[in-house]
């Protein structure tokens, strides 16, 4: 089932917020540029590449990319660069870091669940039950999530030695500790409704896996 189909908005509705999105980033690079911050330059330009892989994985891949999920991908993306502006370190929008976590969460959990189904379904000598590809799901966003924060101590210790900005910032233990908590919310929201959602790109990757063009007859 596509994702348009779910969320009861329209294809050209969503395509136009994904649009929105991409434009807003341009302006927070520029500026961060013009700040000469360079934590929001790199973390919004990061983002601004990200928008472009929907687009690639089609046209490269046949990996296919509804107007829902390159929404998700995106809003991801936006609300992180967006946060880099103001809202992390704002402490009336405490929840902004909860809500890019489990939405960053749920893009790592969902290309842990497509690769997972696909090799299932490619071969009969690899079999996942529904209990465990859950649990796999559950360790694999933790399991990332636990390599982020240690990426961010050491990119923020990193900077704090060289004396530049932080491109990346980690708040204390407490604050690592609700990131883990909200990443693991985004991995069961993908572990449970996963099979609605991402049923055409395991299609997909099950076909190349098979040595298939996902768009041949």
């Amino acid at each position: 089932m596509r994702v348009r189909e779910r969320l009861g908005i329209s294809e050209r509705g969503q395509e136009l917020v994904t649009r929105a999105m991409e434009a807003g980033l341009v302006v927070i690079l520029l500026l961060g540029l013009y700040r000469g911050n360079v934590g929001v330059v790199v973390n919004s330009a990061i983002a601004l590449a990200v928008t472009f892989l929907p687009a690639m994985l089609e046209r490269d891949y046949d990996i296919p990319m509804d107007a829902g999920l390159t929404l998700w991908i995106t809003t991801a993306v936006f609300l992180h660069a967006l946060g880099t502006i103001g809202p992390y370190r704002d402490p009336t929008l405490w929840w902004w870091d909860h809500v890019t976590h489990a939405l960053s969460s749920s893009l790592v959990a969902a290309i842990g669940y497509a690769t997972t189904r696909a090799l299932d379904e490619h071969t009969d000598d690899v079999y996942f039950p529904p209990r465990f590809t859950f649990v796999f799901i559950l360790l694999f966003v933790v399991a990332f999530g636990v390599v982020w924060e240690v990426i961010e101590f050491g990119v923020g210790g990193l900077a704090t030695i060289l004396g530049s900005d932080k491109i990346l910032t980690q708040f204390g233990l407490e604050d690592t500790m609700k990131d883990l908590l909200f990443d693991t919310v985004g991995g069961v929201v993908v572990a449970v409704w996963g099979a609605a959602y991402l049923s055409d790109v395991v299609g997909a990757l099950t076909d190349r896996m098979d040595g298939e063009s996902p768009g041949a007859e």
